[in-house]
């Protein structure tokens, strides 16, 4: 199952340590959307974790509704600003923590209005699980693709009516969020999207009917897929596939490119990992707003 592949995936790049600078995994734990790290992500790199100061932007949490559900998310803007971009910022499988929530802010100094939902949040809260293996079983192989579309389509319309323009949306997201972008360039109105090292293939289940390599060719975004070289949970024949899926499909699928890091391992551009690789993370950062730029998503 995908789930159980990815669950091994991620218990190997991440070491068995317990504590960062002085805190036990338990104390690792946000307090707050977008805030702290969450318990199973450590052991976190302190030393080169960005942090993006919110001066002159709007932060915090919203809350959005979806077929009756009142979807959290994390929104960073330009303050006092409306008529912007809108990138949707897609977690990874820790769901909204520190790092995406910064993340956003580094969109929203770029211009953006950049909006991090929840989408675990019916499921379960991540942050409170210290082992991997327990997140993807009891929370992330319970959430259907088709709610995941969704809650993203809600947070569009949350931004149109919140200074947004979502006629210039894009979409980007890590690991599990990068196999939603994907997903989501072939369902929603976006004009791009910047998928970071997301899965490609995988067993096709009632939650999971469908997978990148499914959808390819009929992407209605181009896609910029960031990848490393030495990412052993993402073989690279998976993107040999991907690429020739995208070379027989719509103009946005024959659109779309990929970029192989060499050496870099899964999770480079996580940079309270140790995994974070400072070269390929400030490389595919430039190219994805680059990227948005060139497909009218800016």
């Amino acid at each position: 199952m995908l789930g159980e592949d990815l669950g091994k995936d991620f218990d190997a790049l991440l070491p068995g340590a317990s504590t960062v600078e002085g805190a036990t995994r338990r104390t690792a734990l946000k307090t707050a959307l977008g805030v702290g790290y969450a318990a199973a992500a450590v052991p976190l790199m302190a030393q080169t974790a960005i942090r993006t100061p919110a001066d002159g932007l709007t932060v915090g949490e919203i809350t959005y509704e979806v077929n009756g559900f009142k979807v959290p998310a994390y929104r960073a803007a330009p303050a006092g600003r409306t008529g912007l971009p809108v990138v949707l910022v897609i977690q990874e499988i820790f769901g909204v923590h520190e790092y995406i929530a910064d993340t956003a802010r580094r969109f929203a100094r770029a211009g953006y209005l950049a909006i991090a939902p929840e989408l675990f949040a019916r499921q379960g809260d991540p942050s409170s699980y210290g082992e991997v293996g327990k997140i993807m079983s009891e929370i992330v192989a319970k959430v259907p693709d088709a709610q995941v579309m969704a809650d993203l389509d809600g947070a569009l319309q949350w931004a149109a009516a919140n200074g947004g323009d979502a006629r210039k949306a894009a979409i980007t997201g890590f690991c599990w969020g990068g196999r939603i972008t994907w997903l989501y360039a072939a369902h929603g109105p976006v004009k791009a999207g910047v998928a970071w090292y997301g899965r490609l293939v995988g067993t096709a289940s009632d939650l999971t009917p469908r997978h990148p390599v499914d959808v390819a060719a009929s992407l209605k975004a181009p896609v910029l897929g960031l990848y490393g070289s030495a990412d052993t949970g993402i073989p690279l024949d998976t993107v040999d596939k991907m690429k020739a899926a995208l070379a027989n499909g719509s103009p946005a699928a024959r659109a779309s490119q990929f970029v192989l890091y060499p050496e870099a391992p899964h999770a480079f551009h996580a940079d309270y990992r140790p995994s974070f690789r400072q070269g390929p993370a400030e490389d595919g950062w430039k190219r994805a707003l680059e990227w948005f730029k060139a497909n009218g998503a800016a």
